[in-house]
């Protein structure tokens, strides 16, 4: 029986200390284009790391997650998100590593219209109504000819700051994660990769037309490049490190190009597939 017994309790102490030994990173993450993170996780079971995704429905609360301790890291946003929301609200996080870049994508309602040729004077636009990618719409829709906006505003103009409507569109905001849903409503949507993916839209067949992220004519390319963001105290925790190591892999790459066909292009330095935004 004392041999059992303790047979019993080295039982108990091995699994508490495997189980001690293993670490969980809770990553907050919007839509369901998570693939990467699977092939992430392949790579990090050699140090006994596992991501857990904590799946948000909108770009507004990761941040905020991610400030308040709720979750490890976020990976969601490009720079130029990461950069506004850290000013509007004074969060102190910020970016540990790249991941991806996706083209803004104009999809159309196709019971509506079936090019850009065909946008009129009343048709209604839908467009992100947060200021950072509401900016970037219409800088997407003034390089297909159909407005004109302030050009002392950089990439974030808003809709004040249009000086002439070439076409007289409605322009209708609303929150990213809903653009997909509203299309039927619209006669058009910009919308980004992330969520067109969530809505079984392919950038490639379904769009119209597409953001130009050649950083010669796209200054602001290299402010679109997605990132992995961590608290600041944080940004050097060797746990994270090796997160972003296991995502910045062939593997990853692989995976990118294979499950999204495309629609996102690897953007970390040296990445295979890679986009390289200067």
């Amino acid at each position: 029986m004392k041999k059992i017994l303790k047979a019993a309790v080295l039982a108990v102490s091995l699994a508490s200390s495997a189980y001690a030994d293993h670490t969980v990173v809770k990553v907050g993450v919007v839509g369901a284009y998570n693939a990467q993170w699977d092939t992430v996780n392949e790579i990090l079971k050699k140090d006994d790391i596992e991501v857990k995704l904590v799946k948000y429905s909108d770009y507004a609360t990761p941040n905020r997650a991610l400030n308040d301790g709720d979750i490890d890291l976020n990976a969601f946003q490009h720079k130029a998100f990461l950069k506004n929301d850290i000013e509007r609200n004074g969060y102190k996080i910020e970016s540990i590593g790249d991941t991806l870049i996706t083209p803004l994508c104009v999809f159309n309602n196709k019971d509506k219209i079936k090019s850009m040729d065909d946008i009129k004077d009343g048709d209604i636009i839908a467009i992100p109504s947060d200021l950072t990618n509401g900016g970037r719409a219409l800088k997407v829709l003034e390089s297909a000819g159909l407005i004109k906006v302030n050009p002392d505003k950089g990439y974030t103009p808003t809709k004040a700051d249009i000086t002439e409507y070439v076409k007289k569109i409605e322009l209708r905001e609303a929150e990213s994660g809903i653009l997909a849903r509203i299309l039927p409503d619209v006669s058009a949507a910009l919308i980004n990769g992330g969520n067109a993916f969530t809505a079984h839209l392919d950038p490639s067949k379904d769009s119209i037309y597409q953001e130009n992220l050649d950083p010669k004519v796209n200054k602001a390319a290299a402010q679109l490049v997605n990132v992995i963001v961590a608290r600041s105290e944080d940004k050097d925790n060797p746990v994270y490190k090796k997160v972003v190591d296991a995502y910045h892999t062939d593997a990853v790459a692989d995976t990118l190009i294979e499950a999204y066909k495309g629609a996102f292009l690897p953007a970390w330095n040296g990445a295979k597939h890679g986009y390289k935004a200067d």
